[in-house]
């Protein structure tokens, strides 16, 4: 009997009548701690990953290739399902196809294919645009056409549309995105709890509730999240700004000759972490044989 695969694992966890919590990584070790928390999946989010493996921001500038080489060490890294964040498909139909061809390959559970104008921005910043319906729509048919022939893996298909064009685009965007065949849906930065039941009402489907602290979207808890309408909820960054703050605070320590021991893990937790526990165990095994 055959492993169930990474998107198999996905779509039994969303077919639960819940809303779960999905924290975001951005490397090998953010994923990693997210699964041995007992987090069902996670996402690669491509704010994070443009941050934090070229130190630059989430306007177009990181590259398919560096994106591709960061997922195949997210997903061998976890056993729970990994989203890709893949931006808009890094050039036209066909280079959407091969964008989720590669990202099935890589491991991922789902890719996200989204219709803002190449190069895109982060949801929540200043300057995005969409590309025109009938191109949005073309992106989400490569990617299907990607998974009906083969590839195996799920299209997470999001629209940018209510920035610059208001809800009922935004509405009926997703609302084709879904007639074609993707599998969940994602509004980006809804503005109100009402036009988040009204998007979730009127396109029906799985969909995914994007929370950025700070954003256009309120932060609400997810069984509120529940109630309007949402599957699970993606929080992009809460991770790695707790974690920019933690470094940011040790600095500020350390430049003034201190140390910040109070804000370290124990280091017998951060081998644990690591995998250092679990590598001492297989090599007692392998010893074993040799004696």
């Amino acid at each position: 009997m055959t492993n169930p695969s990474p998107a198999d694992r996905l779509r039994k966890v969303l077919a639960q009548d819940t809303c779960h919590v999905m924290p975001c990584c951005w490397d090998a070790l953010s994923a990693k701690m997210i699964g041995d928390a007992g987090f069902g999946f996670t996402f690669m989010s491509g704010f994070a990953v443009s941050a934090s493996r070229i130190a630059a921001p989430d306007t177009g500038l990181i590259s398919f290739g560096e994106m591709l080489d960061q997922g195949r060490n997210i997903c061998s890294a976890t056993v729970i399902p990994v989203i890709g964040d893949g931006d808009t498909g890094y050039g036209n139909a066909l280079n959407v196809r091969r964008t989720v061809e590669q990202y099935a390959r890589a491991g991922f559970a789902a890719v996200m294919i989204e219709d803002q104008v190449s190069p895109k921005r982060c949801g929540h910043t200043k300057g995005k645009l969409v590309v025109e319906r009938d191109e949005a729509f073309n992106r989400i048919k490569a990617a299907v056409d990607a998974r009906e022939a083969g590839a195996d893996i799920m299209i997470l298909a999001r629209t940018d549309a209510r920035h610059g064009h208001g809800l009922d685009e935004a509405i009926d965007r997703a609302k084709g995105f879904s007639h074609l065949g993707a599998d969940i849906l994602f509004v980006e930065a809804p503005r109100s709890e009402t036009e988040m039941a009204r998007l979730t009402s009127e396109a029906p489907g799985i969909h995914m509730a994007n929370l950025v602290e700070g954003g256009a979207t309120p932060v609400l808890h997810p069984d509120r999240l529940h109630e309007l309408g949402y599957s699970f909820v993606a929080y992009p960054l809460t991770l790695m700004s707790a974690a920019m703050k933690a470094i940011q605070t040790s600095l500020a320590v350390m430049a003034r000759r201190d140390h910040p021991a109070d804000q370290l893990l124990e280091f017998a937790d951060l081998r644990k972490a690591v995998g250092f526990d679990a590598y001492y165990e297989a090599e007692e095994t392998y010893s074993d044989q040799r004696s």
